[in-house]
C-alpha cells in the first residue's frame, strides 16, 4: 500500500474542488436505485465497445435483500445531479469481513461513472470518502464492484475493444479523473490473451504427461451434482488465496450467488470446466466459459421486450455462436502448487477448446506481483494485453 503521508500529500497537490452546481444525494428509494442502474446505459449509449449489463440483474446486485454480500457488508449509493439531470454515480462500501481478515481500516468505492469533469468526479469521490470515514475508515480503495470477488479495477491500458465477461470497462478519460482528485495506484491487475492456435511449449507438454503418469486425474465438472462440486471449488478457492492482497473469503451464500450466475455457461460448455485430483483428493480446478459478453451485448440490457423473451433468445444464440472464451479462474491448493498441475489443466482446456472450435480468449486477472502465475501464463504463450488499476486515497 502507498504510505498514508504520500497519499495525503498527493491529494493536496492535485486537489480539485467539487463542482458547486452539482448536487450529490444518497440513493434511498427503489426508483432512485433504478435510476442509479440505468444511468450506466445512458452514459455509454454511443460507445461501441460498451457491453450493457442486464438491468434486472444489476438491480438485484445492489439490493441488500437479494445480494448475500450485503448480509455482512454495508453499501451506500450516491447520484450526482446538475439541474435535475444525473451526471454521475458512485457506491461506497464498508466490508467488515475484509478489514477483520486483513486487520485494516479500509473502505471501498465502486460502480463509479461520471461525465468528463474533474469537479463532478471530485464531488462523488468526496461523498464516498465522507461516508466510509464516518464508519471509522482511514483510507479508500477502488474501484471494486462491490468487492474483489466481483469485477474490479479501472481499465488503464488495452482500450479499443469490448471487455471480456466479468471484467469492468470505462472511458479513456477516467484515469485522469482519478489522478486529478488525489488517487494513486495501489495495485495493477493484468489480463492475458491466448490463441488456441499457439502450440503449447514442449516443457509444458512433458510436465503434463509426467503428472498424468504419476496419477493426477483431471475430470470435467459433474453437472449431476453441482452442489457438491460448488463445495469443492469453494474450498480450493478460499485455501489457494490465503492472505493474498485484496482477497477475502466468501461465505457459502456469496459463492453460490456467483456460481448460480455462471451455471448456464457451465451447462452450455461443461467440457471446459475441470477438477484435478491427486489420490482421489480434489486439489485444483480451472473454469473456462464462452465469453458471455458477446451475448450480453446482443441482449442490449434486457432479457424481455414487449412481454417476449427477445433479449434472452439473442443472448443465448450469440453466446453459443461466439468463438471466444474467458478463462475465469485456475486455482491450486497450497502444497500442490509448483508441481505442474496447471500444465495438466491448461493442456486439457486447450484440447477441449480446439475441439469445440474456439479461436482464443482472455485469461486472468492476476496481480502484477503474482510472479508465479504470470510466469506460468507467459510460458504457455499468453500475451499480456490489458491492465486494470486499483487506486487508493487517504480519507
Amino acid at each position: 500500500m502507498i504510505p498514508a503521508s504520500v497519499l495525503e500529500g498527493a491529494r493536496a497537490r492535485h486537489a480539485v474542488k467539487p463542482a458547486a452546481d452539482v448536487d450529490i444525494a444518497p440513493v434511498r428509494t427503489t426508483s432512485e436505485r433504478d435510476a442509479f442502474v440505468r444511468f450506466q446505459l445512458d452514459h455509454y449509449r454511443d460507445d461501441p465497445n460498451f457491453v450493457p449489463p442486464i438491468v434486472a440483474e444489476r438491480r438485484d446486485f445492489v439490493d441488500p435483500a437479494k445480494n448475500p454480500f450485503l448480509e455482512h457488508a454495508s453499501l451506500q449509493l450516491f447520484l450526482a445531479r446538475r439541474n435535475g439531470k444525473i451526471v454521475g454515480r458512485i457506491a461506497a462500501i464498508d466490508d467488515p469481513h475484509y478489514n477483520q481478515f486483513h486487520n485494516t481500516e479500509v473502505g471501498f468505492f465502486g460502480m463509479f461513472e461520471s461525465v468528463n469533469e474533474p469537479g463532478v468526479a471530485a464531488a462523488l469521490f468526496d461523498a464516498a470518502a465522507e461516508w466510509v470515514r464516518s464508519r471509522g475508515m482511514k483510507s479508500m480503495l477502488g474501484p471494486v464492484n462491490l468487492s474483489t470477488n466481483h469485477d474490479c479495477g479501472l481499465l488503464v491500458e488495452g482500450f479499443g475493444s469490448p471487455p471480456a465477461m466479468m471484467m469492468p470497462y470505462n472511458p479513456r478519460y477516467y484515469p485522469a479523473l482519478f489522478e486529478a482528485t488525489g488517487f494513486r495506484k495501489a495495485k495493477d491487475l493484468w489480463t492475458y490473451e491466448l490463441s488456441t492456435s499457439v502450440a503449447p511449449p514442449e516443457e509444458v507438454l512433458r510436465a503434463a504427461e509426467r503428472l498424468r503418469e504419476e496419477g493426477v486425474r483431471v475430470r470435467p465438472l459433474n453437472l449431476r451434482d453441482l452442489r457438491s462440486e460448488r463445495r469443492i471449488l469453494k474450498q480450493i478457492y478460499n485455501a489457494m488465496l490465503g492472505r493474498q492482497w485484496g482477497f477475502v473469503p466468501m461465505s457459502d451464500a456469496e459463492f453460490d450467488f456467483i456460481a448460480e450466475r455462471l451455471r448456464p455457461l457451465a451447462v452450455l460448455r461443461s467440457e471446459l470446466c475441470f477438477i484435478a485430483e491427486v489420490d482421489g483428493e480434489p486439489v485444483a480446478f480451472s473454469l473456462t466459459f464462452p465469453d458471455a459478453n458477446v451475448g450480453l451485448k446482443a441482449a442490449n440490457g434486457y432479457l424481455t421486450r414487449f412481454g417476449l423473451p427477445i433479449g434472452l433468445a439473442r443472448l443465448a444464440w450469440a453466446t453459443r455462436a461466439n468463438d471466444r472464451l474467458r478463462v475465469l479462474m485456475l486455482g491450486i491448493k497450497p502444497g500442490f502448487q509448483k508441481r505442474g498441475i496447471d500444465a495438466v489443466l491448461y493442456t486439457e482446456t486447450l484440447r477441449a477448446a480446439r475441439a469445440l472450435g474456439y479461436v482464443g480468449g482472455e485469461l486472468g486477472w492476476t496481480c502484477e506481483d503474482n510472479h508465479l502465475m504470470n510466469r506460468a501464463l507467459e510460458s504457455m504463450g499468453a500475451r499480456r494485453y490489458r491492465t486494470y488499476r486499483i487506486y487508493e486515497r487517504k480519507v
